[in-house]
């Protein structure tokens, strides 16, 4: 069973439950399995040798989650073949798909994580309330270790952008 972490986050102010324990840097990232646009299983090794950027949505029919979604695609123009952004939400593949198509998104990798949570309960993000992702930001390097790691504490909340950024330069300047 999965630990619980009471108020480990908020929603609009509202204490909320958090399944998981959270992920550190230096920690080797957890495997999961996902659903991708067209149904097809896929797990952290299917991006090896690639850093990934994992960005974890509530929802991509939300203002927040739209937004950052859409900034993450307009960052990812200006980087390397070498990284791959990946956001993870709990929407259906075929919203997903919707959503990406109607908004031009179409350098992010959206994932789903409706069917068994998988990759929730290995990073910590499963809000229990609400059967979402936790608003968080990953960025792994190469070698499947964690890099940087932020749990937004407001659903509502932004990530903070320019840290993530800022370890995925380092990151990539190796």
């Amino acid at each position: 069973m999965a630990s619980e972490r009471v108020g480990a986050v908020t929603f609009l102010g509202k204490p909320l439950t958090v399944l998981g324990e959270p992920v550190k840097v230096g920690d080797k990232a957890p495997e999961f399995q996902v659903v991708d646009n067209d149904l097809n299983v896929k797990c952290l090794r299917d991006y090896a040798g690639k850093v990934k950027l994992i960005a974890a949505v509530p929802s991509l029919d939300t203002g927040v989650c739209d937004a950052e979604t859409r900034r993450w695609n307009q960052i990812a123009s200006d980087l390397s073949e070498d990284v791959v952004i990946l956001t993870i939400s709990a929407d259906l593949p075929f919203a997903q798909k919707r959503w990406c198509g109607a908004a031009g998104v179409d350098r992010v990798i959206t994932l789903s994580d409706h069917r068994d949570m998988s990759f929730a309960l290995a990073y910590g993000t499963y809000v229990k309330e609400l059967r979402l992702e936790q608003r968080s930001v990953f960025i792994v390097d190469k070698e499947d270790v964690i890099r940087y790691a932020e749990y937004v504490p407001e659903i509502a909340q932004h990530p903070d952008y320019d840290a993530a950024l800022s370890v995925l330069r380092e990151v990539l300047e190796g």
